[in-house]
């Protein structure tokens, strides 16, 4: 009996973990810690992210900025289980992007023009 009661929870544990891990994904609202605002979807062929700016606030809050919001301005292919690259429009102009899921409620992302001229912004889900 005492058997049976220790395998019971193990064995739901385990029905339980994989659902959690699958619900982990960058789908929904994200900040970061100056206000700006972004909502990300999984999009195209189901491994892309497209992401909208939902507002602009800091010392990104530009005119050149504003004019993106509530508009699509990320849009990036899946390269690995919690990252995906393609790019951002920021200032503007489009750069190269790379949106990582670094926990279930925090992203990075990364965006570089030239190749060298890179900026990494952090994002919490809301």
């Amino acid at each position: 009996m005492l058997r049976y009661a220790f395998a019971l929870p193990v064995a739901l544990a385990f029905l339980v973990l994989p659902t959690a891990a699958q619900s982990v994904t960058p789908t929904g609202a994200w900040v970061d810690r100056f206000g700006t605002a972004f909502e990300f979807s999984i999009c195209g062929d189901g491994t892309s992210l497209c992401g909208v700016l939902r507002d602009v606030q800091g010392k990104s809050r530009t005119p050149d900025n504003l004019a993106y919001v509530n508009r699509q301005v990320v849009r990036a292919k899946q390269v690995s289980s919690n990252e995906w690259k393609g790019t951002v429009v920021y200032d503007g102009a489009q750069a190269a992007a790379t949106v990582t899921q670094v926990a279930p409620d925090t992203i990075k992302i990364t965006g570089c023009r030239a190749a060298i001229f890179c900026q990494t912004l952090t994002f919490n889900r809301v």
